[in-house]
């Protein structure tokens, strides 16, 4: 028999199921579907169901690999250096925050911009032409390199991810460091420790659940990075900043390969899923240790 606390609960949570079933549910079905079947727009209410060579087909795609390594390369890369630097404002800049709570506001403001209008601002800053970036390097060392260029492309595209979300980690930093307690340190200081000991011993292990969590969002999101890049330069020169979704972008709507698009989307989706898991099974493992 099921208690009645247990029946209410499962009462109050089917509205959210129903919600999330409807709204995922039925969108990843037809995806899975679609993948599986050859399927075109003018096909999309006869699909004709021909098994994994959608998959075969992406798998077997030199292009789907490239897109795979970009998205893991960016992903990684600005992750780490989102967190990291961070981690270091947060820390540094902590006395300066909280006497004047206000200049958070400010270092905050670059992730209020939508990720679409930053990479408007740079293609127009660092344009060779006529962005004045380069007009001013040219001015004052007599050469500037071409930012949108095969060999600075990657590092560019980098930068400007790491300088818009960078202040996302600073906030998450900011507002765990400032609620660690302040017995903690003063027990800590009495101990004898000191500056970086106190730092590495107290505050770090403190703060490794938020820095955890701020890593997998940013890993998350640079993977998945779609509108700044495709703003900015597009698939790139050569297809060197062509990542996983602007891959799937690409396929569906100028290629017209909805099977193979939708089957890449099903690895992204299942791939994103596996890695999530695993993270937050380390994460709860790190917790019970």
């Amino acid at each position: 028999m099921i208690a009645p606390k247990t029946r209410e609960n499962r009462l109050l949570a089917t509205p959210l199921v129903l919600y999330l079933l409807l709204l995922l549910g039925f969108p990843t079905v037809l995806n899975v579907f679609y993948s599986l079947s050859e399927v075109s727009f003018e096909t999309l209410r006869t699909p004709r169901l021909s098994g994994f060579g959608n998959f075969t087909a992406v798998l077997s795609d030199p292009a789907f690999w490239r897109a795979v390594w970009f998205s893991l390369r960016f992903g990684v890369l600005t992750a780490t250096v989102e967190v990291a630097l961070g981690l270091f404002l947060a820390v540094f800049l902590s006395p300066l925050l909280q006497a004047r709570p206000w200049l958070l506001a400010l270092l905050t403001l670059p992730i209020m911009i939508a990720p679409a209008m930053m990479g408007l601002m740079y293609r127009l800053a660092l344009h060779e032409f006529v962005g004045p970036l380069p007009y001013y390097l040219f001015e004052w060392f007599g050469n500037s390199p071409a930012f949108l260029s095969p060999g600075w492309v990657f590092w560019t595209v980098c930068v400007i991810e790491i300088l818009q979300w960078t202040p996302f980690a600073l906030l998450l930093f900011h507002l765990a460091y400032s609620s660690i307690p302040a017995d903690v340190r003063e027990a800590a200081r009495m101990d004898g420790a000191r500056g970086w000991r106190t730092f590495r011993r107290v505050e770090l292990p403190m703060l490794m659940p938020t820095l955890a969590l701020a890593a997998v969002i940013r890993l998350i999101d640079g993977i998945r990075v779609f509108d700044n890049i495709y703003v900015l330069v597009g698939a790139g020169p050569g297809g060197s900043t062509t990542s996983l979704p602007i891959y799937i972008y690409t396929a569906f709507f100028r290629g017209g390969s909805l099977g193979p698009a939708l089957a890449a989307s099903v690895l992204f989706a299942i791939a994103a899923f596996a890695g999530l898991f695993l993270a937050l099974r380390a994460a709860d493992r790190r917790a019970g240790a």
